[in-house]
């Protein structure tokens, strides 16, 4: 059986994200490993704590000889406009999620909207990544 085990998000500061990540939305960290072998290289997971098998993986724009720069300006100009990813968050209770994320000092770019699939919400990480909290509707898998 094929499973997801990780979704990856481009960030533009592995410490930012990391910050954002685990103080502000109350992920936990997963793996933090820096390999000097590779020329530094971090892999910096982090994921909802109870969903062990699942992580995103918070990658630093990489630069030559792997993405030459043109490719890393694309990449940030996506970001900056929301589209270079989106991670779905669920949630029981997207009125409730939403106040404690809010509390946190995450900027919500949408507020918790009645949707024909359930409650639906958007913020913003701090390299621009669209995220959406959603509580789905009981009957969605219905629908």
């Amino acid at each position: 059986m094929i499973q997801i085990a990780s979704a990856q998000l481009w960030v533009h500061d592995q410490d930012a994200a990391l910050d954002f990540w685990t103080s502000k939305v109350g992920m936990e960290v997963r793996s933090d490993v820096t390999m000097a072998e590779m020329g530094g290289f971090r892999w910096l997971t982090v994921g909802p704590p109870g969903q062990d098998d699942v992580s995103i993986v918070l990658m630093a724009i990489p630069g030559p000889p792997m993405i030459d720069a043109a490719t890393q300006e694309e990449i940030r100009s996506i970001m900056a406009k929301g589209f270079a990813g989106t991670v779905f968050l669920t949630t029981d209770d997207c009125q409730a999620s939403y106040a404690e994320l809010a509390a946190r000092g995450v900027e919500f770019t949408e507020t918790p909207e009645q949707r024909p699939y359930g409650i639906d919400a958007g913020f913003r990480d701090p390299s621009g990544n669209s995220i959406r909290l959603t509580q789905l509707a009981e009957n969605f898998a219905e629908l």
